[in-house]
């Protein structure tokens, strides 16, 4: 089983749509805080439909609690500020896969300390990101691929 992480999240329908995500796939869900809306709110369990319930979820005070408590040597941070593609990860289960707030992304400090464990989705150069939820979705479902053993 996999680990999506989400670092200050503040959009609830993509917290939804990861959650259901998770659900889907057999990962977990770690919301570190601080969080820009209510878990409970109407938006975040639209998006994740009846799947909320489901849901194996973590919810951690802060980016220092959650930095201490995980083996760090196997989080991958996603950032559009590193050039290393994400499908040159092993990914190993129980892996984090983290991303940042929608609005500012995951904190310059926490990726230059964890700067061999950065990784990106390739884009053009027209792009700047892609939606939370999808980038969430893509790297999730490689670590899968590189991992599938013929079920979840």
């Amino acid at each position: 089983m996999f680990n999506i992480v989400l670092f200050n999240p503040q959009i609830p329908p993509n917290t939804g749509n990861i959650g259901r995500l998770c659900v889907n796939s057999g990962a977990k869900l770690h919301i570190v805080k601080p969080i820009g809306f209510d878990i409970n709110e109407k938006a975040v369990k639209r998006a994740g439909l009846d799947y909320w319930d489901k849901l194996e979820l973590i919810i951690w005070e802060n980016t220092e609690e959650f930095l201490k408590n995980v083996d760090v040597s196997r989080c991958f941070f996603a950032t559009t500020k590193t050039s290393k593609p994400y499908f040159e990860v092993k990914f190993e289960p129980e892996d984090y896969i983290i991303f940042g707030s929608e609005t500012k992304g995951i904190d310059e400090q926490i990726l230059k300390q964890y700067t061999d464990n950065c990784i990106t989705i390739p884009m053009t150069k027209e792009g700047r990101s892609l939606n939370l939820a999808v980038s969430a979705g893509i790297i999730l479902y490689e670590a899968i691929r590189q991992n599938f053993k013929g079920s979840l």
